[in-house]
C-alpha cells in the first residue's frame, strides 16, 4: 500500500523517530512521577516500558506524534533544536490516553503486539490509567501558549470518538461524510495540533503555523485511511493489532461506509451481510473481499495519495525543503506501510 517515499542519503525516517523518542521519554517519564505507583505501573506497560509483572521491557510505541511536534518546531526554527519537547510530550500523554480508553471501549485485547493494557489490569485501571494521562498532559501545557490548541483537539477526539461508538456503528448505511468527519476529528485534529503546537514553539509567524496545521490535518487523514485499510487488509504479525475488529464490532470506517453506500449486487450483498450478527472469522473475511469488490479499497488508497499530496502542498514556503526534510521523512513512512 505504499504512497510515495522520501529519503536522504544522511537521514532516514528511523533516524527521526529515535531523536525525538530520546529527547521525549525522559521528560514524559518524568511527568508521570505524581501519578499513584499502581496506576504508573499500568501506563509503564502501555507504554512498553513495563511487562505485565513490572520488569523493564523495551517494546516501546513509534513516537510519530512528538516527532511531529519537533519536526515542526525545526522546520521554523531559526536556533538549533530541541524546541517544542514539552508539547512533544504532552501530545504523547494525550495520544496514549486516547489508546487506553479506545481499546477499553472497542474491546480490542491486543496494542503492539501485545495485550492491551484493560485485558491485563482491568477495565477500571486502564480508564484510571487513561484520566492520569489526560490530566498529565494538561499539566504540561499550563501556562504555554498551546494549551488552547492541545483542549480544541481533545474536544474533537471526544466528539469523533462519540460519533464512532453512538451513531456509525448503528446505522444502516455507510454514511461515507460522517465517517470522513469522524476521522478528522478522531485523527487528523491531535496530529494537525500536535504541528502547530511544534510550530508555535519553534517560533513560526501565523502563516507558517497555519500552513503546518493543514499540513498534520491532512496527513492525519491520510494516515487514518491507511490505517482503517490495515484493520481490513494488513497483516497482524506486522500491525500488532487483529485483524477484523471493525467488521466484527460493525463500524464505518470509510473503506466501509464508502463500500456500504455504493450500488450493484455486491454491495447489496455486503449490507446483507453485514446486517447480519455473525463474527466468525469466514464471515468477516467474505465481508472484507465484498468491501474490495466494490472498489472501496482502491477508493481509500486513491484518497490517502490525494491527502497526502495536498499535505506535502503545505510545506511549500514554510521554510526551505532541508528545513522540512524531517516532516517530510514521517509523512512518507506514515503513508507507505504495507498492507
Amino acid at each position: 500500500m505504499g504512497i510515495t517515499r522520501y529519503e536522504s542519503e544522511s537521514r532516514t525516517a528511523a533516524t527521526v523517530l529515535d531523536e525525538a523518542r530520546r529527547l521525549v521519554e525522559p521528560a514524559y517519564r518524568s511527568s508521570l512521577d505524581r501519578i499513584a505507583p499502581p496506576i504508573r505501573m499500568i501506563v509503564g506497560y502501555h507504554a512498553g516500558w513495563l511487562d505485565a509483572t513490572g520488569r523493564p521491557s523495551k517494546q516501546v510505541g513509534k513516537s510519530i506524534r512528538p516527532a511531529l511536534v519537533l519536526a515542526s518546531a525545526k522546520a521554523v526554527a531559526a536556533a538549533e533544536p530541541p524546541h517544542g519537547v514539552t508539547e512533544a510530550v504532552a501530545v504523547e500523554l494525550v495520544h496514549d490516553f486516547s489508546l487506553l480508553h479506545d481499546d477499553l471501549m472497542d474491546g480490542d485485547e491486543q496494542r503492539r503486539n501485545r495485550r492491551a493494557a484493560w485485558s491485563v489490569f482491568g477495565e477500571r485501571g486502564a480508564q484510571l490509567a487513561g484520566d492520569a494521562l489526560l490530566a498529565m498532559a494538561i499539566n504540561e501545557m499550563v501556562g504555554r501558549p498551546g494549551i488552547t490548541l492541545l483542549s480544541k483537539a481533545l474536544d474533537a477526539l471526544c466528539n469523533g470518538q462519540a460519533a464512532d461508538i453512538d451513531e456509525l456503528e448503528h446505522r444502516e448505511t455507510g454514511g461515507l461524510d460522517e465517517s470522513l468527519a469522524m476521522i478528522e476529528s478522531k485523527t487528523a485534529a491531535l496530529l494537525s495540533c500536535a504541528c502547530e503546537m511544534g510550530a508555535i514553539a519553534g517560533g513560526a509567524d501565523q502563516e507558517q503555523a497555519r500552513a503546518l496545521a493543514e499540513f498534520g490535518h491532512h496527513l492525519g487523514i491520510a494516515f487514518q485511511l491507511i490505517d482503517d485499510m490495515l484493520g481490513i487488509w494488513g497483516n497482524p504479525s506486522v500491525t500488532g493489532k487483529p485483524l477484523y475488529p471493525d467488521l466484527a464490532n460493525r463500524k464505518k470506517s470509510p473503506p466501509i461506509a464508502r463500500a456500504l453506500d455504493s450500488t450493484g449486487p455486491t454491495a447489496d450483498a455486503l449490507r446483507e451481510l453485514y446486517r447480519d450478527v455473525g463474527r466468525d472469522t469466514e464471515t468477516l473475511h467474505r465481508i472484507a473481499c465484498l468491501i474490495e469488490l466494490t472498489g472501496a479499497r482502491e477508493w481509500a488508497e486513491r484518497e490517502a495519495r490525494r491527502e497526502l499530496d495536498a499535505a506535502l502542498d503545505c510545506l511549500t514556503g514554510v521554510s526551505a525543503d532541508d528545513a522540512t526534510e524531517d516532516l517530510r521523512l514521517l509523512a512518507a513512512m506514515m503513508t507507505s506501510r504495507s498492507a
